[in-house]
Formats: structure tokens, C-alpha cells, sequence
């Protein structure tokens, strides 16, 4: 029987299923690393989406928040053979306390970065970060403003800010070979628009669509870059194929991503309804009462006018012949399927279960 190579945590989210389906259909034998080893609703995603041989697929139940990542005897003989890790597992939730959210996404992280150092064959850890965190050229963990992140940042943010850190420190102490891949807001598939997950900018787009975005919260600057879910997944599954030394580190995003008022005129054109005029600054929204707003106080941490660093992501890009597709066309796209969809309420046939999910940011 052939092992796999590749061991996948955090398949069951959004983008680990596309992930996974990404790889198998490259020939790949690829582990999935799934709480309590459920994997039903994913088998059948990867089914309903042509994925060629589920013979090809190993599953393993895993709980990233207790070291070796809780692995059973018979489950770690099974994973004797994996060369690349992808750590996607994470709880991207809001209002989450921050012992939940430390569990995951920092204990969860540092787990699973000893796991794979300790494998005899690896090639490569592949870690997703974020946009927003882990720009700093050299990281420092325990972080010296912690508690102020926290309660400032909210615990999602704060807790992926210092997972990304502890995960690059610990790389350097193990002489691991690292990668982190800090996406831009994950949306569709380039294609069909398929989403799955609803947070981020999802919102913004149902307010949009039922009347009830009045206005936008930032500047006319403001830029809140988007990534297609299929794009993110081809250049995680070549990550591993290209990258080489001690640690890599890519932003990806698609640079074209309008300013967030021209994004939201783009998504209301392709959907028939009027875009807002209005656009308030983040300290005035921060103040005005939740329900008149609708805005919920972590996303807005999210908006800013910075500009991110791309140019590593962009040679891994050329080298393995990715491409972002027409960002106009992907939001469209988008847009019209989250519609259809009714913005998560009415599940597609297939669709995996709610749960800890891969970061969509």
C-alpha cells in the first residue's frame, strides 16, 4: 500500500478541502488530519467536485491542541512516509475568548510545527498566516505587547499574529524548514464563484445585497486585497516544490484588488443594486452603537490603506505558472454564487459541516 506524502491539517475547512482536491488531482497520496478522524462530509465534497481516486486519500484524527497532535499509534505508522505538512487548522471566528482562539491557533500551530520536525523525511512545513500579521522581517515570541493585542486586536487577530511569531521561532530553534503563506481575503473559486465560508467579506456583500449597507467604514484608500480560494490552493500545493532554504515567506494577494468603495461598486453593479456613497472613518464607526452600524468591532481592525509585499509570492507564482484571474470577473463571480447560496443558509449537497475552520483571511 502506498503512504501518503503529504499530510493535510485542517482539511475539513474552506480552503483545506480545495487544498486537497488540488492535490489529489496532481497524482498526489495526501493524509487529511480531521478532528476525530470525521471525514464523511469531506469524502463526499471531493466526490461531488471530480476528485479522480479517493483511494489516494488517508485519514487521521487529530487534535492540534495536544502535542504530537494527538495521534494515535496505528495513525502516526501511517504517516511514516510524509515528506510536506500543511498546517491550515484554525478557529477563524469572532468573538472568540482567548483561551479558544490560543488553543488553535498558537498551541495548535506550535504542535503541529514539532510534529513535522520530527519526521524523518520532511521536505517542507507550509503554515498559513495572514495578510495582516507576521510582516515583521525577524519574529519575536512570547510578543512584548500580547495582552494589548489581545484586547485591541481581538482574540482571532492577536491569537494568528502570535502563532505566525511562535511558529517562526520555533523553526529557527529546530533548524526546521519553513514556510508561511499569508493569504489576502480568500473568496470564490475563480470559476464557479464557490464559496463556503461566510466571514470577512461576505458580510459587507449581504448588507449589500439586502439594502443595508449605507455606508463603508475606512477611506477612499482603503484596501482589503482578495485572493480566489483555487488560486490560494495551487500555490500551496507548490510551495513545497519550490521553496527551499530555511524560511520562506509569501504574501499572497492579488495586487489589482480595486480599493474597498470601487470593490463593493464592482460587486454591486454585477448584482443589479446601488452602491454606498457614504464612507465613514473607522474611529467615528468604532463609536456609533453596533446595531445602527452592523459592523462587528474585530472586522474593522481589517481596514487600512497599507500595501503588502508580494514580490516572493509573484516569483513562486511565475515559477510554477500561476496566475491570479481577472479580479473583476472573480468578484462577480463571487458575489452572484453567495447569492445564490442565500449567504451560507442553504447548504450545497456535499458541503463539509461547519466547524474549526482554515483562516479565510
Amino acid at each position: 500500500m502506498t503512504t501518503a506524502t503529504t499530510l493535510v491539517l485542517g482539511a475539513n475547512g474552506f480552503i483545506g478541502r480545495w487544498l486537497t482536491l488540488e492535490l489529489l488531482n496532481a497524482g498526489e497520496h495526501v493524509a487529511v488530519g480531521v478532528r476525530g478522524g470525521r471525514d464523511a462530509g469531506l469524502r463526499a465534497w471531493l466526490g461531488d467536485h471530480g476528485a479522480p481516486d479517493l483511494t489516494a486519500l488517508t485519514t487521521v484524527a487529530v487534535d492540534v491542541s495536544r502535542p504530537g497532535l494527538g495521534l494515535s499509534p496505528a495513525d502516526e505508522e501511517r504517516l511514516a512516509d510524509v515528506r510536506d505538512v500543511v498546517n491550515l487548522a484554525a478557529l477563524y471566528r469572532f468573538g472568540l475568548s482567548r483561551a479558544e482562539a490560543v488553543a488553535v491557533n498558537v498551541d495548535g500551530a506550535v504542535n503541529a510545527a514539532r510534529w513535522a520536525a520530527g519526521r524523518p523525511r520532511l521536505r517542507r512545513l507550509v503554515h498559513l498566516s495572514g495578510y495582516r500579521v507576521g510582516r515583521e522581517a525577524t519574529a519575536v515570541h512570547p510578543l512584548p505587547d500580547a495582552d494589548l493585542r489581545y484586547r485591541t486586536e481581538g482574540a482571532y487577530e492577536a491569537s494568528k499574529r502570535e502563532g505566525d511569531a511562535a511558529v517562526r521561532v520555533l523553526a529557527a530553534q529546530l533548524g526546521l524548514p519553513l514556510t508561511v503563506v499569508s493569504p489576502g481575503v480568500v473568496i470564490g473559486h475563480s470559476n464557479t464563484g464557490e464559496a463556503g465560508q461566510y466571514i470577512g467579506l461576505a458580510p459587507l456583500v449581504e448588507q449589500l445585497w439586502q439594502g443595508r449597507l449605507p455606508a463603508l467604514a475606512g477611506s477612499r484608500r482603503t484596501f482589503v486585497p482578495v485572493v480566489a480560494v483555487d488560486h490560494l490552493a495551487a500555490f500551496l500545493a507548490a510551495a513545497p516544490r519550490h521553496d527551499t532554504g530555511p524560511v520562506q515567506l509569501h504574501t499572497v494577494l492579488d495586487p489589482a484588488t480595486p480599493p474597498l468603495p470601487e470593490l463593493i461598486a464592482t460587486v454591486a453593479r454585477r448584482l443589479g443594486v446601488r452602491a454606498p456613497r457614504a464612507v465613514l472613518p473607522v474611529g467615528l464607526v468604532r463609536r456609533l452603537p453596533r446595531r445602527l452600524t452592523g459592523a462587528d468591532p474585530e472586522s474593522l481592525t481589517f481596514l487600512s490603506e497599507d500595501r503588502y509585499d508580494t514580490a516572493s509570492a509573484e516569483r513562486l507564482e511565475a515559477a510554477a505558472g500561476l496566475a491570479h484571474p481577472p479580479v473583476d470577473e472573480l468578484l462577480g463571480r463571487w458575489a452572484l454564487r453567495l447569492v445564490a447560496d442565500r449567504f451560507g443558509a442553504a447548504d450545497a449537497v456535499g458541503t463539509v459541516p461547519a466547524g474549526p475552520s482554515t483562516t479565510g483571511r
